[in-house]
């Protein structure tokens, strides 16, 4: 799918030469050790870069330039994976081939220099008023999950089963860690991420490939680094007793979030058995805990489960009457079990292969997909393609389910409920 290029020890490109297209998408990402104070600084610093640089002071200077350069989009985020920290800049802007003598994607390049190699900085430090407002602006996003209750009860699930562990470390840190952040030491987190974070780099666009690599050179001289690979702690927890926590705010729907334990992790060979497993118990419509737990029971306003494949955790989510919680996790237990038992059909199997299929495929119709999925396929295999993912998945066996499904233990019961939902 795509053509490794190592630029420097620790900085490589990645090109898809398509003509699926009329755009190009460059994505650029820089990875380091998931940590909480960090993840803070290193939030704060990707919304500094995208408002402003050297060469364009301020916000409506750099949206002019986008704007001159037919609607080029440029944006950047977080976002975490194992034990590592990925801070991403994404742009995208029409194909040359449409603009004859207009060497847009050159002046995307220079675009993108400006935002990497020429900070707003003066005297070592960043601006303080843009410092400032984007503190805010982060301060504003990690609050947000308190408004958001099903956000809000996975984390605190997360924080009872792995504490202070990647699994329930943010990508975005703490409000406590913002707020310590000042424009001396995000300029020094600015300088530790140019300097020493790996470096993946991803063209998507009918472009000329051996051009790309002379521009990216040209334009992005990252120089080499020492990068050692991070992955969280592939540890086998052994469940002795289910802790169980409940907590109350003002609200009205419950929020139950159960964790459960796996060997099985991403790296694992069964890996892809898992998926599907999951995908049976709880990962589609046609799942047993949407169709035993919200249709037949109608004991949830929904219910589903997701692999967090990194941690080895598989977790179950669902809207309740807190009034129901001994029921509703009696029942999910039971949906468990039955799997556990193989009690599974080949409409299950194939209704679950033919969704994981499908969801592969369509991903494959966006650029930022398709460089998203070979971004974390690739460490297993750097010729990964969809086909042969969905290969994996279409040879899981019935008897594969059942397996997978034994190695699952429930480890943490969590309610979150309205402060008049429930006398327990």
């Amino acid at each position: 799918m795509f053509n490794k290029t190592k630029l420097q020890k620790g900085v490589h490109l990645y090109i898809r030469k398509t003509e699926q297209f009329k755009t190009v998408n460059v994505t650029i990402k820089w990875k380091a050790p998931l940590e909480q104070k960090a993840a803070s600084e290193r939030t704060v610093l990707a919304n500094v870069l995208e408002d402003s640089n050297a060469k364009y002071r301020t916000q409506s200077e750099m949206r002019k330039a986008l704007d001159e350069l037919y609607g080029t989009v440029l944006y950047t985020d977080v976002s975490k994976r194992s034990a590592e920290h990925t801070v991403s800049l994404f742009a995208e802007c029409v194909n040359d081939e449409y603009f004859e003598g207009e060497d847009i994607f050159k002046q995307l390049w220079q675009l993108i220099q400006a935002v990497v190699f020429e900070p707003n900085v003066k005297d070592g430090a960043f601006d303080q008023a843009v410092t400032d407002r984007e503190k805010r602006n982060v301060r504003d996003r990690i609050r947000s999950i308190y408004d958001d209750k099903t956000r809000f009860a996975q984390k605190r699930m997360l924080e009872i089963m792995r504490p202070d562990q990647p699994a329930s470390v943010s990508a975005y840190g703490t409000e406590e860690a913002v707020s310590s952040i000042t424009k001396e030491s995000l300029y020094q987190t600015y300088e530790q991420m140019i300097t020493n974070d790996l470096i993946d780099i991803y063209v998507v666009g009918d472009i000329d490939e051996s051009e790309i690599i002379e521009q990216i050179k040209k334009y992005l001289p990252f120089a080499a680094r020492d990068v050692q690979k991070l992955s969280a702690k592939t540890d086998t927890y052994s469940v002795e007793s289910v802790k169980t926590v409940r907590e109350q705010q003002d609200m009205k729907q419950g929020k139950l979030h159960l964790g459960f334990t796996t060997p099985v992790t991403f790296n694992h060979p069964d890996y892809n058995k898992m998926q599907i497993t999951n995908g049976i118990f709880g990962g589609f419509a046609h799942s047993k805990l949407f169709m035993n737990v919200r249709e037949k029971e109608s004991m949830a306003y929904y219910a589903n489960s997701a692999f967090a494949s990194h941690y080895g955790i598989v977790y179950v989510t669902a809207g309740i009457d807190a009034d129901l919680e001994e029921k509703a996790v009696q029942l999910i237990g039971e949906q468990l079990t039955a799997l556990q038992q193989g009690d599974i059909t080949e409409i299950e199997l194939n209704q679950t292969v033919a969704l994981l299929e499908n969801s592969i495929r369509s991903a494959n119709d966006s650029a930022r997909s398709q460089i998203e999925i070979y971004d974390q396929y690739k460490e297993l295999d750097e010729h990964f393609t969809a086909e042969k993912l969905i290969e994996k998945w279409q040879s899981v066996t019935l008897e594969d389910v059942k397996e997978m499904a034994n190695t699952i233990q429930l480890e943490v019961v969590y309610l979150l409920s309205g402060k008049e939902g429930t006398s327990k």
